[in-house]
């Protein structure tokens, strides 16, 4: 896979599995690129699973989280320092 330039990943986290597959099921009929991945241990969330995506696509995620009323724990970006909710 091709690294992207001046894009960064960005990370939902959620509080349920239930949430995290529906999101999933969502996001991917919206054609957004996303990876299932583990929630990283810096963000205290009550599922292991997070849904990485690209920053570019983070106007739609927020779209489809808001109509479909997906329940989340936040949107976080990376840094140096760990991860930061934006």
């Amino acid at each position: 896979m091709q690294e992207r330039q001046g894009e960064e990943d960005l990370l939902i986290a959620f509080d349920s599995t239930q949430q995290a597959l529906r999101a999933e099921m969502l996001l991917e009929y919206a054609d957004i690129e996303i990876d299932i991945c583990p929630t990283p241990k810096e963000i205290t969330a009550g599922c292991a699973l997070s849904i990485e995506f690209p920053d570019d696509d983070l106007e739609t995620v927020k779209s489809v989280i808001a109509s479909e009323k997906v329940e989340i724990r936040g949107i976080f970006i990376r840094q140096e320092e760990g991860y930061l909710e934006i």
